[in-house]
């Protein structure tokens, strides 16, 4: 896993403007004006560039060539760190890479529209001819981006406002899965020696997003290594110590997962190894980004690659983390003590309303696992985002908002009489939820 500190001054003038495309005229006028980079000496006065200089050179010549002045390229750089952000690793100014255009002219988005229409008739034949017709005529990593991953999110949305059933939904995701494993496969050997472990977290099943990262980073060299959906704490220090890995990749789509994703990061920090972490559920709620012990890798998938030659080339220290509040750390341990007390209080008070016990039990479980993970990761109001889901759901489903409110209020009552005082982070925050619902 050796590799040279970014720190370390190496390059002279010559081999920085080689390695950036900037005259040197333009680099001494950078450091002269601006202070950007501070690059070390010679005992004879010399300039040496480390790693880190040059990335921060090519990291200035970006932003001007995207049509900033040089000076309020600086400005941008120095507002970043004064918020406590390193500007090499901030997804919206890692440049994506650019995959080319297709052969023909057949429109991608026509081509989306007729998987999804066969996914839907559960028309396998169909729906692998047109991948067929995809992949022959546009790069792979355009298909997988614009037809792949935005044809399932269509389709996701199509199965939560109830337009299609969750049959439709898995036939079209196992389609894709079955689809990228095969061209992973095909892919050619790194040209890289370093590993890179792409995993779900403990209890993560949706695997779609890591198996793409895997298969962008192998198309650009990278021997990336996808362990699977919801890999086990247990042993994975065994699997890092015979990998070696140089950075992992951590993809979590539920807030319970972002959880599981904290315990995986907290293990690997135990090893020294990076990690870099994305995924849904950090689009939904962005506080959760300051909660994990890694880089963020963005909103979108085209600039992962970018972002993953970033961090195996400047290797920036791990981020800081907000650690959960004693508060969040004493609701969670008597939730967890008390948790089947307050189901049972629950079953009883609902049940007697008429509500079907099979969908009770179901509620109980999901709200426990969002309550405990959003106590976990030490904010309650990362709940919300849970509600409001399942909100949603139900109503496009056709169950009256009231239910559901009336479900929250007990469960926020059982709550309030099982825990007392220590429970009062989450009954109130529930409680609250359901009269911003009226």
């Amino acid at each position: 896993m050796a590799h040279v500190p970014h720190e370390i001054p190496m390059l002279n003038i010559k081999a920085a403007a080689k390695e950036t495309g900037l005259k040197p005229d333009t680099i001494r006028a950078w450091e002269r004006r601006y202070g950007l980079p501070t690059p070390g000496r010679t005992q004879g006065g010399h300039r040496l560039y480390s790693p880190h200089d040059i990335a921060i050179l090519k990291w200035l010549k970006d932003r001007r060539d995207e049509g900033l002045n040089i000076s309020r390229a600086v400005n941008v750089w120095r507002s970043l760190e004064s918020e406590g952000q390193d500007p090499l690793t901030t997804p919206q100014y890692v440049r994506p890479i650019q995959y080319g255009l297709p052969i023909q002219g057949v429109a991608i988005d026509s081509l989306r529209d007729a998987w999804l229409e066969a996914c839907i008739n559960f028309d396998q034949q169909t729906a692998n001819q047109i991948l067929n017709q995809a992949f022959a005529l546009y790069p792979v990593e355009f298909v997988c981006l614009e037809l792949l991953i935005k044809g399932l999110a269509t389709i996701g949305q199509d199965w939560y406002r109830g337009q299609i059933i969750v049959q439709q939904e898995h036939f079209a995701s196992e389609l894709a899965i079955r689809r990228l494993e095969s061209v992973i496969t095909a892919s050619p050997h790194p040209t890289f020696p370093e590993h890179i472990l792409v995993l779900c977290p403990p209890e993560e099943q949706h695997t779609v997003s890591a198996l793409v990262i895997t298969l962008l980073l192998r198309r650009i060299g990278r021997d990336a290594l996808f362990l699977g959906a919801n890999v086990p704490l247990e042993r994975l220090g065994l699997t890092v110590q015979n990998t070696k890995p140089r950075l992992a990749i951590v993809i979590s789509q539920q807030l319970f997962t972002a959880a599981t994703s904290l315990q995986v990061a907290q293990l690997l920090m135990e090893y020294e190894i990076p990690v870099a972490f994305g995924g849904r559920i950090y689009n939904l709620i962005p506080g959760l980004r300051d909660r994990i012990p890694g880089t963020y890798l963005g909103e979108t998938l085209d600039r992962v690659p970018s972002m993953v030659n970033q961090l195996l080339e400047y290797s920036p220290p791990t981020p800081l983390i907000e650690s959960p509040s004693q508060s969040c750390l004493m609701a969670l341990v008597e939730f967890r003590t008390r948790q089947l007390w307050v189901e049972a209080q629950v079953l009883e008070q609902i049940a007697a309303a008429g509500m079907n016990p099979g969908y009770l039990e179901t509620a109980n479980t999901n709200l426990a696992r969002s309550i405990i993970a959003a106590l976990t990761l030490g904010d309650i109001s990362f709940l919300r985002s849970d509600i409001e889901w399942v909100k949603g759901l139900l109503e496009y489903q056709g169950i009256p908002s009231q239910v559901f409110s009336s479900y929250l209020r007990s469960y926020a009552e059982a709550v309030a009489g099982e825990l007392e005082v220590r429970g009062s982070l989450i009954s109130t925050y529930l409680v609250q939820l359901v009269e911003e619902a009226h």
